[in-house]
């Protein structure tokens, strides 16, 4: 073997223990709905530890980032909390035929600031005269809030607190509303109640009276790093992110179903 060849394969070792990121590594772009904020950050950051690749999260209501993935929006990944956002772009070809997951389940709690709040025991409380005015989410197309609908409608009480209703963008606007005073209460996910020392939980609402909250996570149908944005999606079912999602308050659903891409 000549000089130069060795030299060659010497630089080559070299690279490959020196921690040069890997070729394939990939710059994955999430759009998430705003209530896994804590989680997803979190798993980011031990995804990337993990792992050469890059994530940039995107989180809003599920609604506004499935318009925007609609409009040609740079998503790879989406992460929408309810079927409906989903199911809209899949029935748009938007969606990478076989990608799609059942990831996680969420419950709605009835919040109210942590001082001097309102004084509410349960859901027709919130027909009471005292009670002025409720944030929820766009009941018309943000996930918590079709659900607060949905659920107020089956106790026969959306009539009485439609008129008191502020709506918000996304869940994390209604959950401020309570903190700064701006409504007397709220129906979030539990896992939003969780994060604030401002509110506390007045209702929960039980598994088998509510609306069954579903989060599918999907690649995106033209995704600019589809290989990287596959390795994503398999280790969102991994154990790890389970746990982190768990620890976030959520309800990890582990079986899925059929999935691309491998572990890492």
């Amino acid at each position: 073997m000549g000089t130069a060849r060795i030299f060659r394969c010497l630089v080559l070792v070299v690279c490959l223990w020196s921690g040069v990121p890997r070729l394939h590594a990939a710059k994955i772009t999430v759009f998430a709905a705003a209530s896994l904020t804590e989680s997803l950050r979190e798993i980011a950051l031990d995804y990337e530890k993990k792992t050469d690749d890059k994530l940039v999260l995107n989180f809003g209501a599920s609604s506004t980032l499935a318009r925007q993935i609609e409009e040609g929006a740079p998503a790879d990944v989406f992460f929408s909390a309810d079927e409906a956002q989903m199911n809209q772009l899949e029935g748009k070809g938007l969606v990478v035929v076989g990608s799609r997951q059942q990831r996680l389940s969420n419950m709605l709690v009835i919040i109210v600031a942590a001082k001097d709040g309102a004084q509410i025991q349960t859901p027709t409380d919130l027909a009471r005269e005292g009670i002025k005015r409720i944030a929820l989410g766009d009941a018309k197309a943000v996930p918590v809030g079709v659900y607060a609908r949905k659920y107020l409608e089956t106790k026969g009480l959306w009539k009485a607190i439609a008129p008191k209703v502020i709506p918000t963008e996304n869940v994390r606007g209604a959950l401020a509303a309570v903190e700064a005073g701006n409504a007397d209460a709220s129906i979030v996910y539990r896992t939003d109640a969780l994060i604030s020392n401002k509110v506390v939980v007045a209702y929960t609402v039980p598994v088998h009276d509510g609306p069954k909250i579903r989060y599918p996570v999907a690649l995106v149908w033209g995704a600019r790093e589809p290989n990287g944005s596959r390795r994503f999606l398999a280790y969102l079912a991994s154990e790890p992110a389970s746990q982190v999602f768990e620890k976030h308050g959520f309800v990890v659903m582990r079986d899925p179903g059929p999935r691309e891409g491998e572990g890492l």
